[in-house]
């Protein structure tokens, strides 16, 4: 068949969108961000920011221009956003038939005043197109949600959980420069379990490439203790030997 032969109309239309798990650490929890749907389906129900790609547009540019809509940043190409998967089940959206290419975007929290890492920071979320407002809700709380997306939210803890082992992915979740005690708590909060500090300790800085120290930089922590010492992330970008989450037996990491 050649081109001319080809008929466009002869398959029915189809949508396609982009759904973003956008997932951050805040106080010691992990909180994903969520928009109210203003118009129907779904109407008044809470939901994953996304949006239709347009005729112009790749889904991963759809993404970055949902992500930025949706968090107030002018700026997210240093963000770590990657496709997670394709959600096709027919029927997944009343309105027509409609293929939603899916995203785990992550995102550091915001600076504390006078930390020296002081940057811009996302701003409180806002609701744009279809959506009535938005807002961050910690994970645990955030369903039921509309369409499909109760699944689409489950499916990117599940990666963001298994990448966090062989991966440096959890240095996306912290501020440019970051403490130890910071970096166990992002661990921490996406496990959902407590790990051993020293422990902790031992292997990320025995693991090469994952932190690098930030000369003669240190934080007050709160304690009554010195100062901690200030990490940046590191030239490496998965983890030899892999840092496993505490086994179900509960021993720690």
């Amino acid at each position: 068949m050649t081109a001319q032969d080809y008929d466009k109309y002869a398959h029915e239309p189809f949508a396609v969108t982009v759904d973003l798990a956008v997932l951050t650490v805040r106080a010691d929890t992990l909180h994903v961000l969520l928009v109210e749907r203003g118009q129907e389906p779904y109407a008044g129900q809470w939901a994953l920011p996304g949006g239709f790609v347009r005729p112009d547009e790749s889904a991963e540019t759809a993404a970055r221009r949902e992500l930025a809509e949706e968090t107030g940043l002018a700026d997210v190409s240093g963000l770590h956003l990657e496709q997670l998967r394709t959600y096709s089940e027919p029927g997944r959206d009343p309105r027509m038939r409609v293929v939603s290419v899916a995203f785990a975007a992550l995102l550091p929290p915001p600076a504390h005043p006078g930390h020296r890492d002081a940057r811009p920071a996302p701003l409180e979320p806002r609701g744009g197109g279809d959506a009535a407002q938005a807002r961050w809700v910690p994970y645990d709380d955030a369903r039921p949600l509309a369409f499909d997306h109760d699944r689409i939210l489950a499916d990117a803890h599940d990666r963001v959980g298994a990448e966090l082992e062989h991966t440096c992915l959890a240095t996306a979740f912290c501020p440019p420069e970051f403490t130890l005690g910071e970096l166990q708590r992002v661990y921490e909060t996406v496990w959902g379990t407590a790990l051993d500090r020293p422990n902790f300790r031992r292997k990320v800085l025995a693991t090469p490439g994952f932190v690098e120290p930030v000369p003669g930089a240190a934080r007050l922590t709160g304690g009554r203790g010195k100062p901690a010492a200030l990490y940046r992330a590191g030239t490496a970008t998965t983890l030899h030997p892999p840092l496993l989450r505490p086994s179900r037996e509960g021993r720690p990491a």
